[in-house]
């Protein structure tokens, strides 16, 4: 301070970029992806799914038609962008003290952080739910969706999804949280007793049902070699024939 107890200029000046930087984060619009994924969880947390329209989520985004279309080709693909937020809230987790777990309690545990971090979420979810029951067209591209997400939730566990089975052992983690989930909309206890248990025992009929594929893959080995042997046998026989057709000296 000065002789009149003034703040010095020095310290005016800091204060005032204090408050400059304040207004200025205070003012950052988010992400205009997660802005419309937002936008669409509120109305849906409010409103039957099928009465919302795009340019309802448009407005309670705060974009213009033209903004939201760059972002999203329909309504249901901001749906599925809620999942690619899951996805980051789960991965940016530390699963480094389940290293030396059993792959089942590793999964477990990606897996429950997945449904903490769609409880926000969970009102919405419960009606959307309900409404795409009987839309077996939109639960095939939300499938698809689902699919990529627990390649990456697999991956967070530790667990290997490539090689022959590894498709069948991410669709068999979209169906068994699938399953899950259902149990988990309707479980209101703050323990999620009833939701826990559904997964576990989701987790171990999944891993009985790869120890079956892994030992089936196993047994049928020599049928599928030589059935590879045939495939490739059959075209370099129709090559040949093929050749000597279209062979003039075969005329003669």
């Amino acid at each position: 301070m000065d002789e009149t107890g003034e703040p010095q200029s020095g310290a005016k000046t800091g204060k005032a970029k204090a408050n400059a930087a304040s207004e200025a984060v205070a003012h950052v619009k988010p992400n205009p992806r997660e802005a419309a994924v937002e936008a669409l969880m509120r109305l849906a947390a409010e409103q039957p799914w099928n009465d919302i329209e795009i340019g309802d989520i448009a407005r309670e985004a705060d974009l213009s038609l033209a903004d939201l279309r760059e972002l999203f080709p329909s309504k249901g693909a901001v749906l599925g962008g809620l999942s690619r937020i899951i996805d980051r809230a789960v991965l940016e987790g530390d699963s480094s003290d389940l290293a030396d777990e059993p792959s089942r309690e590793r999964l477990f545990d990606v897996l429950m952080r997945r449904l903490d971090a769609m409880t926000p979420y969970k009102p919405a979810l419960r009606r959307i739910s309900f409404a795409l029951r009987g839309d077996p067209l939109s639960m095939l591209a939300l499938n698809g969706v689902a699919l990529n997400s627990h390649r990456y939730m697999l991956a967070a566990a530790g667990i290997d999804t490539e090689g022959p089975l590894g498709r069948v052992k991410i669709q068999g983690t979209v169906v068994a949280f699938a399953r899950t989930v259902e149990v988990w909309l309707d479980d209101d206890d703050p323990a999620l007793a009833r939701t826990m248990a559904r997964l576990d025992r989701e987790i171990r009929r999944g891993e009985t049902f790869m120890e079956r594929a892994e030992d089936a893959r196993r047994l049928t080995a020599p049928l599928r070699a030589i059935g590879r042997a045939l495939m490739e046998r059959r075209p370099r026989r129709e090559r040949a024939e093929r050749s000597a057709d279209e062979d003039p000296a075969a005329a003669i």
